[in-house]
């Protein structure tokens, strides 16, 4: 059973025509992007991950009992870090999808 009306989300940037042919130089931008996008995500956990054990240090803390707030802000804030990072991932990985991807051979 197919869904034929899908939701079309507005996009911010206008859609990209390839006027010239994709060179060597261009698959190895693409890759080369597509590695620091990565590496960008890696490092966003690594930090939500801290912020996490920080987090739990604050709120273990017996001496100091009136900052365990400390503590859920840093639980927040890394949830809120991890889906930003998430959501930044997967739009810039779409990007590059419809940057280096014919349209013919992308699913709008």
């Amino acid at each position: 059973m197919k869904i034929k009306n899908k939701i079309k989300i507005p996009k911010l940037v206008a859609n990209f025509d390839n006027k010239e042919k994709v060179i060597l130089r261009d698959y190895l931008a693409l890759e080369r992007t597509t590695m620091a996008n990565i590496r960008t995500l890696y490092s966003v956990i690594r930090t939500s991950i801290y912020l996490v054990l920080a987090g739990i240090a604050f709120i273990s803390l017996e001496d100091f009992k009136n900052l365990s707030w400390v503590g859920y802000l840093l639980f927040g804030t890394s949830i809120v870090l991890v889906v930003f990072g998430l959501v930044r991932y997967v739009e810039l990985k779409r990007k590059l999808k419809k940057f280096y991807v014919p349209k013919e051979e992308v699913a709008d």
